[in-house]
């Protein structure tokens, strides 16, 4: 059965089938195959995978993230972004990362992030004098901040796929790397800016500028403030927090921007049942893949492999990261998280490893895999935006990625940057 399983996998990727198809046709057929166990277990799989109460997060969050965007908040973050930073060498750049790092507290997701304001800085940046590939590539790289920064979609999986850890851990230990990674890719901007040439040092804007600028952003700021605090208090679970999200969104729309109106809800209704509808169709696929692992002891085996060629948490660390940046290069976030997390997690128990610094570090290697090439899917989003080829994008991003992994490295090598928020509010004991 595994034989039949991986095959069917692999080639079904090789040809382009969707993820979702090629897991789902995959244990289909090494089901059927194999005989000893009913199909009626796919269909049953397939429901148990999104049967979730804290699942419901992932659509209100889609949803939440999609109103804002069309509530313009992202104009009044470019605009505090750029009374904050625009001003210095490769000012429009920082701008770019700026922005992402503000609206990572609202979306959740790298693709989000990418599409709204990511396509908004790219034609900025352009304009500015920056090369196209340059700002594409930038635009794609902050994006990946998106699942890093809480609320993480991403996170809301793996505490499902991982029962040792929570959601509101998970957010938590999301706050020091995604920053890093904004710093990080800042320093990477200033360095490439300097060396091509790219904007110019002005004057800075005076105190009261970006005090405006801060109020305009203000309640836009506040969303992934008010969904942390809600959630430390025990106000709301993370799913009730999602569904307040929501609420919130509607609020900034219709009373403080005032741009939405009834046509537009449903157009965003529509388009985020769209995004819901593919995520809890990989997730189902997911699940019934990741059963059919379990059951033929995949996870046991590959633990056992490990561990076979060091018992240092470091370089264990270290082996599995090389692992997850490999399958991340071929398989999207999602589906990947609830793959590899049953196969890989209890390593982490095996060799005494914080399970909140093993997630981080998965989730963020997984995260990066979505701006690397062959599958990743901002690259996609980033080059049918700004009319560019994947090939000149990718050769674009690599010093950006260079810096991203920097960042990947230090959270494997440093636990504290995982734990040590969540261990402020009793969560990483």
């Amino acid at each position: 059965m595994s034989a039949v399983l991986f095959i069917v996998f692999v080639v079904g990727l090789a040809i382009g089938v969707p993820i979702a198809l090629a897991m789902g046709g995959a244990g289909l057929l090494a089901l059927a195959i194999d005989g000893n166990l009913s199909l009626l277990s796919v269909p049953q799989r397939f429901f148990d995978g999104i049967n979730s109460f804290p699942l419901m997060a992932v659509p209100f969050f889609i949803l939440a993230a999609d109103l804002m965007t069309a509530s313009g908040i992202t104009t009044a973050l470019l605009r505090f972004a750029g009374a904050m930073v625009g001003h210095v060498r490769g000012g429009m750049g920082h701008v770019n990362v700026v922005t992402s790092v503000m609206f990572a507290g609202i979306s959740g997701s790298a693709l989000a992030d990418a599409a709204g304001p990511g396509a908004i800085e790219t034609r900025m940046m352009a304009k500015s004098g920056y090369d196209k590939a340059y700002s594409a590539a930038l635009s794609a790289a902050t994006s990946v901040i998106g699942p890093i920064i809480p609320p993480s979609i991403v996170m809301v999986i793996y505490a499902l796929t991982d029962s040792r850890v929570t959601v509101a851990g998970l957010f938590l230990a999301g706050v020091v790397p995604g920053l890093l990674m904004g710093l990080a890719l800042m320093a990477m901007n200033h360095y490439l800016s300097v060396k091509r040439g790219y904007g110019t040092v002005g004057t800075a804007p005076g105190w009261g500028v970006r005090l405006r600028a801060l109020w305009r952003a203000t309640p836009v700021l506040l969303m992934p403030a008010i969904i942390i605090a809600g959630i430390l208090t025990g106000l709301f679970t993370p799913t009730e927090a999602s569904a307040v999200a929501v609420f919130y969104a509607l609020f900034i729309g219709l009373f403080v921007t005032r741009t939405l109106n009834a046509r537009l809800i449903c157009r965003v209704l529509l388009q985020s049942g769209l995004v819901t509808s593919a995520a809890l169709i990989i997730v189902s696929m997911a699940s019934l893949f990741a059963w059919l692992l379990t059951l033929l002891q995949i996870p046991q085996a590959i633990g056992a492999a490990i561990g076979g060629m060091t018992t240092d948490p470091v370089a264990i660390m270290l082996i599995v990261m090389v692992f997850v940046l490999l399958c991340g290069l071929f398989i999207d976030t999602l589906p990947a998280v609830i793959i590899l997390v049953p196969v890989l997690a209890p390593l982490s128990e095996q060799f005494g490893i914080h399970p909140l610094h093993f997630a981080m570090a998965i989730v963020l290697n997984l995260t990066i895999g979505l701006a690397t090439p062959p599958v990743g899917g901002v690259l996609f989003v980033m080059s049918s935006v700004a009319r560019l080829r994947l090939e000149e994008l990718t050769r674009a991003i690599l010093p950006l990625l260079a810096a991203l992994l920097v960042v990947l490295l230090a959270v494997v090598l440093i636990p504290s940057l995982s734990t040590f928020v969540p261990g402020l509010f009793g969560y990483a004991r």
